[in-house]
């Protein structure tokens, strides 16, 4: 799953309790944003998830980051 938050500082700590809501889903994640000159970081983020569940519970998740403002989630399968 692929997650872009804009404005970080507002957004983070509710993705934060979703993300631990489903942590047990969650086996893998990778945090990225970009900091430009100044060592100012940026408003936005992008996180990569991998998961290990079902395809009800990760939708479910998809939905529930969806619903946060400023957040947009999209569920990436690579599986054959």
């Amino acid at each position: 799953m692929a997650v872009r938050l804009g404005q970080r500082e507002k957004t983070a700590i509710e993705v934060q309790k979703v993300l631990t809501e489903f942590g047990c889903s969650i086996r893998t994640r990778l945090g990225l944003h970009d900091q430009p000159a100044g060592n100012v970081c940026s408003p936005q983020g992008l996180l990569i998830l991998q998961l290990c569940c079902e395809e009800a519970t990760s939708a479910a998740l998809e939905a529930k980051l969806n619903s946060i403002d400023d957040v947009k989630a999209r569920l990436v399968n690579l599986a054959d």
